[in-house]
């Protein structure tokens, strides 16, 4: 039924689901009705058109909180989910319970290769696609007596970022590419339409295991840089570079556009996918015909592209008072002008900024990009930025500009302003002045292609906090990092680069940072993912990958790493801490 000729091309993929509605996303092979069925109740959605594809967002609504049930999915009347003879456990919706321990995995920066020899040799084993076997219980665990690696599903898959790679193509991508057009030309062998987007992201969902996952288990998503390409609005010298090619309009229109139907669509709550602008337009279509969207998205695309304070990719839900999950945007709402630079447009951050409170166990605060950097990285990001700024005059400005988009040197760290108005928002909220002071203040982010746990503290006077501040990192998916790389990482994340990084700051007068931070696990490099699970005041956080033991297509899942704090939200004593991470980097 999603064959090459079947009616599903896509999905599905379960999306925003709470304790009484469900949201179930599909792309057809052509116009039809979708309907969803589980239990008794069955809902119903037509398709919508963009550029020739054709999709469905089925929403299904007075859910019983707490319940799990199987669901089927149609389409002009055929089943086409579950598929005749699957091997995988048939998808279930199990909304969520007041009160039951919220579970979430998250992670970012996942390329798709073959899970072969061949695709595992040069990306290493996909850490999803692992996992995704061990909740389908296809494999025996790693250890049987490890209740982390036991086949229970979170309420939530977050991925940060990166969920495709419009610029580093693989081969297979390539061979599309070059079926339609001459790779020779710009932009090459990168992304130049709609069309090619639809293609990638089929790539990146098709693989049955993962797609199983996808349909069984909730999923929010924000992009970073390579959903677009790298460096993306890394700086204004950047961005006009980038709109004097003849390709670029193209590229981030098609971008943006295929970003709001195959991602940002199903973060939406109910509510606020009624009041989206783009959405209103599918609602609002009456007959029986399909509604083509292409025109609108593509100039909603243009638009938010230009003026990115008219429309908010950033997004937040609470789950009931364990957790508030913000969601936050660090790549489209940039303002770039040097006078104002900042990781967040004023309207932005003033959303942020009102987000940011306490009432809650624990603040969840997912950014693609990490929040607290290696302090070495930290530092010469800020350096980088000054620098450019003019610190040292007009030829510090044009090296500072080359330095940061020839190292990737975007961060927060890159964006001073954002960085101190952040750090003094979350020592507030963890000091009990925007509500009760949850256990934890945790970053959650990927993007750096090494994974690591950090815990912050006020740099100066001692600020009394009662919240742990944490920098939870989970990156890559599969895509690791060249061993040369791992090495460069590793110089810059511990020894000598972080005072000399700190004293090239202060050579340019950067502002010392409100927090000062130390890793409290890692860093490791393994493709891995993230899961995390809060209970009361506790957290608990653990990282998994994928280890071939006989068969290249069936991985065993194992533990990488394990930070938690206890009932009391208190973390680990510092010294077993700091003595697992000199074993760590002796182990490397």
């Amino acid at each position: 039924m999603t064959g090459t000729d079947g009616p599903l091309v896509l999905g599905p993929l379960l999306r925003y689901v709470d304790d009484t509605s469900a949201a179930v996303w599909v792309e057809t092979r052509v116009p039809a009705s979708v309907s969803v069925t589980r239990g008794d109740g069955t809902a119903t959605a037509r398709t919508f058109a963009v550029h020739g594809h054709h999709y469905a967002l089925v929403e299904l609504t007075d859910l019983a909180p707490g319940s799990s049930e199987t669901y089927t999915v149609d389409v002009d009347g055929e089943q086409v989910w579950p598929e005749p003879g699957s091997p995988f456990p048939a998808p279930v919706i199990a909304t969520l319970e007041p009160g039951r321990p919220l579970r979430m995995a998250f992670g970012s920066c996942r390329t798709s290769v073959s899970h072969d020899e061949a695709g595992n040799s040069t990306h290493g084993v996909d850490a999803l696609r692992a996992w995704a076997l061990r909740m389908a219980d296809q494999v025996a665990p790693a250890d049987p007596d490890d209740p982390d690696l036991a086949p229970q599903l979170p309420d939530l898959l977050l991925f940060l970022g990166d969920q495709v790679y419009a610029d580093e193509t693989t081969d297979e991508m390539r061979a599309f590419i070059e079926s339609r057009r001459d790779i020779e030309q710009p932009p090459w062998t990168e992304l130049q339409d709609y069309e090619e987007y639809a293609h990638l992201y089929s790539l990146a969902w098709s693989d049955p295991a993962n797609r199983w996952l996808l349909s069984t288990v909730p999923s929010s998503m924000i992009f970073d840089d390579h959903d677009i390409r790298d460096d993306w609005n890394t700086s204004l010298e950047w961005r006009r570079e980038m709109e004097a090619t003849s390709w670029w309009h193209g590229r981030i229109v098609a971008g943006l556009a295929s970003y709001w139907v195959y991602q940002h669509l199903g973060n939406l709550s109910p509510a606020a996918r009624a009041d989206d602008e783009i959405w209103q337009h599918v609602v609002a279509h009456a007959g029986d015909d399909e509604y083509d969207l292409g025109e609108v998205v593509d100039a909603f695309a243009d638009r938010v592209d230009q003026k990115p304070e008219t429309y908010r990719w950033s997004h937040v839900r609470d789950f009931d008072t364990q957790a508030r999950l913000v969601v936050v945007d660090s790549r489209a709402a940039r303002d770039l002008h040097p006078e104002s630079r900042a990781m967040l447009d004023p309207d932005e951050a003033a959303w942020l900024d009102e987000q940011l409170r306490g009432d809650v166990d624990h603040l969840l605060v997912g950014t693609s990009l990490p929040f607290l950097l290696a302090r070495g990285l930290h530092h010469l990001e800020a350096f980088s930025e000054a620098l450019a700024d003019g610190a040292w005059g007009e030829r510090g400005s044009r090296a500072g500009e080359r330095l940061r988009q020839t190292v990737d040197l975007e961060h927060w760290g890159a964006f001073q302003r954002s960085f101190q108005d952040v750090s003094r928002q979350t020592m507030e909220v963890a000091a009990g002045e925007r509500g009760r002071a949850p256990s934890t203040v945790t970053f959650l982010s990927g993007d750096v292609h090494h994974s690591y746990v950090s815990e912050a503290r006020p740099a100066r006077h001692r600020r009394p906090l009662q919240s742990t501040i944490l920098q939870a990192v989970c990156s890559p998916i599969r895509n690791p990092l060249s061993r040369n790389m791992r090495f460069a990482t590793a110089v810059l994340s511990y020894g000598v680069a972080g005072p000399v990084g700190r004293l090239a700051s202060r050579s340019t007068k950067v502002p010392d940072s409100p927090l000062t931070w130390h890793y409290a696990e890692g860093p490791w490099f393994d493709n891995n993912l993230a899961c995390l699970q809060v209970r009361g005041r506790s957290l608990r956080m653990w990282w998994v990958t994928g280890e071939v033991v006989d068969d290249h297509a069936r991985p065993r899942l194992a533990k990488v790493a394990t930070y938690e704090l206890d009932e009391q939200g208190n973390p680990p004593p510092r010294e077993r801490v700091a003595t697992k991470v000199r074993k760590r980097i002796r182990g490397r």
